[in-house]
């Protein structure tokens, strides 16, 4: 298992930490996990679409990313280190009009100061909307 002192995370703690940012804006709530993943989802609604009612790449992205740098966060000892995004990229596959699309991270590398994970975006038919890569920065608590 990767998570740090190899205990699941708290999902309801999860959502929770975003109750004042974008996630709790966009709708985004975790949702499931594994011992090596990590699922959150986000409703395909008026908050997330574009102009022309489909889903927004930039809603699919702010998804990607906050699933991601949340487990990256998950696998360090927080009294020592931060997980910060250094980079993201995404290819948008396939529109989504309404419903919900659920994101999960897999760590790809998780080094001493990087993290790589792939997140695979799907909608409510198991279908792949999106997948997108991040890359994030281990620093130091103080860096913070």
């Amino acid at each position: 298992m990767i998570w740090w002192n190899n205990e699941m995370p708290a999902l309801e703690r999860l959502t929770r930490m975003g109750s004042s940012a974008m996630p709790a804006h966009l709708g985004i709530e975790f949702v499931d996990c594994g011992p090596d993943w990590l699922c959150a989802r986000m409703p395909v609604d008026h908050r997330t679409h574009q102009p022309f009612g489909r889903l927004h790449g930039g809603a699919s992205v702010a998804l990607a990313e906050t699933v991601g740098s949340i487990a990256g966060a998950l696998v360090l000892d927080p009294d020592r280190f931060a997980c910060v995004g250094m980079e993201i990229n995404a290819n948008h596959l396939r529109p989504v009009r309404d419903g919900w699309v659920r994101a999960t991270a897999r760590p790809e590398a998780l080094g001493r100061t990087t993290q790589v994970w792939s997140i695979r975006i799907v909608d409510d038919l198991d279908k792949l909307v999106c997948i997108s890569r991040l890359t994030t920065a281990v620093i130091s608590v103080e860096q913070k």
